[in-house]
């Protein structure tokens, strides 16, 4: 069993309470609009298009396959921005058991992991079994999630996470397809599902400067779910790391604090307390 992981961030205090490991996992199938590292998105395809401007020579096509030599890499992503594909060739293909080994060396300065994206539910088999490991070095366990994929096919890995840190895009069905290419629908069960679970960590959403209908919207729907039991974050879009499609949907502006601040002024006037600006 293997997963292919986009990068592991050692120490991370923004992935969870506490300082985190955050590991990043590739593939989604989600294509949000205001993603910032749309790179997660696809699997690298070998289509050579990024060795030969590569600086450090850590890229070489061999047998028809890009070959990253992690060695070499400065991390200067010159392959991620000429990529057409929004793929990575920089990913390693790990087992639980290797991964356990990249990461447990942070284990006495951490509380725990956090597993993410890309979206991290793609490989729920594999994280079932490197929750086992982790879990019994002592550490907990967190997945960030979009909720696009159902997580009620997978109780034995729900209940050894100690919580979802979960995105709601859209509380319309319509707009979340807009900006992500899909329905919430599952999205919303999710929700459901992991707050009567007791396993929902806290909830996010991203405010777009030119959509503040849909972004009311969403945070009063979202509210009227959660009943002020569960931290809510509003996160205001930044522009930067977005790709160019991205950025002609969701504006090349930060969404304005005053803004972010009206919504959650608002819902702490309707008795919900629980909303935390970004």
């Amino acid at each position: 069993m293997k997963a292919l992981i986009n990068r592991i961030i050692p120490f991370s205090n923004v992935d969870g309470p506490g300082n985190r490991c955050a590991i990043f996992f590739q593939g989604c199938p989600l294509h949000c609009a205001y993603c910032h590292n749309p790179e997660t998105w696809r699997i690298c395809d070998h289509c050579g298009r990024c060795v030969a401007g590569c600086p450090a020579g850590a890229l070489t096509l061999r047998a028809g396959k890009v070959v990253w030599e992690e060695s070499r890499c400065v991390g200067c992503d010159q392959c991620i921005h000429v990529c057409p594909h929004h793929a990575s060739c920089k990913v390693s293909e790990l087992t639980p058991e290797a991964l356990l080994d990249r990461v447990a060396e942070t284990f006495p300065f951490i509380q725990g992991i956090t597993v993410s994206g890309g979206e991290c539910m793609l490989y729920a088999d594999f994280l079932t079994e490197f929750f086992r490991l982790v879990k019994a070095a002592g550490k907990t366990c967190l997945i960030d999630s979009n909720g696009i994929l159902d997580f009620r096919q997978y109780p034995e890995l729900l209940q050894l996470c100690d919580g979802v840190m979960l995105d709601m895009k859209a509380i319309d069905d319509d707009f979340h397809r807009q900006l992500t290419g899909a329905s919430n629908r599952q999205v919303l069960d999710n929700l459901t599902l992991l707050l009567e679970a007791g396993k929902l960590e806290e909830v996010r959403t991203v405010l777009l400067p030119e959509f503040s209908e849909q972004n009311q919207k969403t945070v009063r729907g979202v509210n009227e779910r959660l009943q002020g039991k569960i931290r809510y974050k509003l996160l205001r879009y930044r522009p930067f790391g977005v790709c160019e499609e991205g950025l002609r949907f969701c504006g090349r502006t930060i969404t304005p604090l005053e803004e972010a601040q009206r919504l959650a002024q608002a819902e702490s006037d309707r008795g919900f307390h629980n909303c935390v600006v970004i």
